[in-house]
This record gives structure tokens, sequence and C-alpha cells, in this order.
């Protein structure tokens, strides 16, 4: 669904005015027939290896990163997470505990999680992606394909994106976080 080109540009939301025809099977149509797409990178902290593994994970990054011979982007996205069912999931425990050292433990984590739920502090998820720009889908699934096999031999797992990824990475660059609104939205 193309949206109107003559709508107000004064709106205070980016997508109002970016060309972005709609976003559906992990990609972001653009108006001009190109679409942006990519994989998703799941975290791992080197720091936490050997010094000789963690030489080797950032060695086959640099190779990996230096065999891509077409324009990408390294995103780095923050997701909002709502803990409500971890706090629920604790007050369960807390009901069924026997013990009051085991209430007095998982007491702890209720207040630890509500802490994080106030306003001074914002509970997210840091996600990693790997986006591109291309018109043809041969293409597109060439290159998806191969950034997740060579990321997995640097020993890191990732996936194609999703809708939801995308509208995450969408919000986080234009709306300062807030959810966007398509209204050519296709549900995951």
């Amino acid at each position: 669904m193309a949206k109107n080109k003559t709508q107000d540009i004064s709106s205070k939301w980016t997508e109002d005015w970016i060309p972005i025809r709609q976003i559906m099977n992990g990609m972001i149509q653009l108006d001009n027939g190109e679409y942006v797409t990519g994989i998703k990178i799941a975290p791992r902290n080197i720091f936490i290896m050997d010094q000789g593994e963690r030489e080797n994970i950032i060695y086959n990054l640099r190779n990996f990163y230096n065999s891509i011979d077409y324009e990408f982007w390294l995103v780095v996205a923050d997701r909002p997470v709502d803990i409500n069912v971890y706090l629920s999931q604790l007050q369960i425990l807390f009901n069924k505990a026997q013990t009051n050292v085991s209430r007095k433990l998982i007491q702890e984590d209720i207040n630890k999680a509500n802490m994080f739920m106030s306003a001074q502090y914002n509970v997210v998820d840091t996600e990693y992606y790997i986006l591109f720009k291309e018109k043809k889908m041969e293409i597109i699934q060439k290159r998806i394909n191969n950034l997740i096999s060579n990321l997995a031999l640097c020993g890191l797992n990732s996936a194609q994106t999703s809708n939801n990824d995308l509208r995450v990475v969408i919000d986080n660059f234009f709306n300062g976080g807030a959810a966007s609104t398509f209204s050519g939205m296709v549900s995951p």
C-alpha cells in the first residue's frame, strides 16, 4: 500500500515522510522497488572466553567483514523488554516457597525487578543487525544465506530479520524508540 505523497511533511513522525511502502517477509520495501533486509546476530560475550578463542573470533570477524563486497550497515538497536511475565513468575515462586530463606531470595529478585521497572530505568535488550539494500530477490537470498553461514564460521548465530526486528530498528532510529504506526504493515 503506497503512502500518499502529498501527506503533511510537518508530522512529528518520520515514517510519515520516509519512502517505506511496507514491511513484509522480513524486508522493508521502499517506494523505489528496493528492499532493505539482512540478519539479526545473537549476542555473544567474547570477554568471558579465553584469550585464544576471543582472538580467533575477532580474526574471523575481520576476515568476514572484509569479504563483503556490497554496501551494508552494522546496526545496534535497543528493544524494550516487558518483564511483567518474569515478575509474575517470581510472585508464584514466592507464594510456593517453603522456607524463609527462599522467600527472602525471591523477594530480593522481585524488588530488583521492580526497581528496573521504575521510571529511572529502561529495560532493553541490545540487538545487532547487518542490513543491506537490494532489488533482486535471488541476490537477497544469496546474501542472507552467505551472511548466516559466514557468521556461523565465526562462532556467531544469526537469522534473517523478522518484520518485528525491522520495526524495532525503524523505531530506534526514526522515532526515538516510540512504536511506529505504519498503515501498510503486514503482521509477522
